[in-house]
């Protein structure tokens, strides 16, 4: 399998997993919320392997400002996400903490999806090492 295939692939496990845990976050259904968080978290784990490998055979470099940017915001997000896993595991002990996990889980995904976005504009303008 390709590098941009193995990506292309991972992520679109990772953003159905993450539709899955808005669905069932938003339902209130812990039994399927708390293990696709986990899957989620796992896919994104390959998602993000696969990327790095992605960058081996492209020149982010020639993507230009984009770069920088998306590099930030996959950073911000990735560290964004421990929030509502915080929130989350406390919230299952403080149920009144539910209000401040749902904020903060949308606050991950809007980061999440910022990441996602400039990560494909970004690959779309980058050249094939050795190509600039």
């Amino acid at each position: 399998m390709t590098p941009i295939a193995a990506f292309a692939l991972a992520f679109g496990v990772t953003l159905i997993a993450l539709g899955v845990v808005v669905w069932s976050g938003l339902r209130a259904q812990r039994r399927v919320h708390i293990p696709a968080v986990g899957f989620t978290l796992a896919s994104l784990g390959v998602t993000i392997y696969y990327a790095y490998q992605l960058g081996h055979t492209l020149d982010l470099e020639s993507a230009g400002l984009i770069t920088p940017i998306h590099l930030t915001l996959a950073r911000a997000a990735a560290l964004a996400l421990l929030l509502p896993v915080a929130t989350g595991i406390r919230t299952l002990f403080v149920p009144s903490g539910r209000k401040l996990h749902a904020r903060l889980a949308w606050f991950a995904i809007a980061l999440v999806v910022a990441a996602a976005i400039t990560g494909v504009i970004m690959v779309s303008l980058a050249q094939p090492v050795g190509q600039s």
